[in-house]
């Protein structure tokens, strides 16, 4: 009794009888060829091995994948190069915007917009301006959907040198942090006419 050694092959892992049922025919007559030349002729004959012996002389299938790889790895880099370059330029071009709003008689709150394209968690951040300033503060939408920090007292200077210190630590030293005073509209009096005497 003899022992027959298998030949599986080292692109689609079948015998090189199978090779035509995986879709990598192709690829795999080329690993069967370098491998075991012997077993390719037996399975594709005489003419074919001549073929593929001068395709694998003359255009060198090894150095082709690689300058292939190559091309696509630095086509990949620039395109990263790129998506980074505009991100920044979104950055530098984006502005924090701290609004400061009346409530009612005395009381003041203030909204911060624009953090988001910072990379930066505002739920965590809210908790900082919390602890930090001693009042409430929360996340919420504004009218345009976007996130928005909701501190309730009047320390839109203290957030905004915050914000900076902040935007500075992450190298965004050129980014503008704006405040703005909204004034709550006062509602119309209405004067009732006095009856004539």
């Amino acid at each position: 009794m003899s022992l027959r050694t298998v030949i599986y092959c080292g692109v689609c892992s079948f015998p090189p009888e199978f090779c035509e049922f995986t879709g990598k025919l192709k690829r795999c007559k080329v690993w069967l060829l370098e491998n075991h030349p012997e077993k390719y002729q037996s399975l594709y004959g005489d003419a074919e091995v001549e073929d593929a012996a001068a395709k694998l002389a003359g255009s060198s299938i090894g150095e082709e994948r690689e300058e292939k790889l190559e091309k696509d790895l630095l086509k990949l880099q620039s395109k990263q190069e790129n998506r980074e370059q505009r991100e920044l330029a979104k950055k530098l071009s984006s502005k924090v915007i701290i609004k400061r709003e009346a409530r009612t008689k005395r009381k003041t709150m203030v909204a911060i917009a624009g953090l988001e394209v910072f990379e930066i968690d505002m739920k965590k951040l809210a908790k900082t301006f919390a602890s930090k300033f001693a009042t409430g503060c929360s996340v919420s939408k504004n009218a345009e959907k976007k996130e928005e920090i909701i501190i309730q007292g009047d320390v839109a200077d203290e957030a905004e040198t915050y914000i900076q210190k902040l935007l500075e630590e992450k190298g965004l030293k050129e980014v503008k942090v704006e405040q703005m005073d909204m004034k709550k509209k006062k509602k119309p009096t209405t004067t009732t006419p006095t009856p004539a005497a």
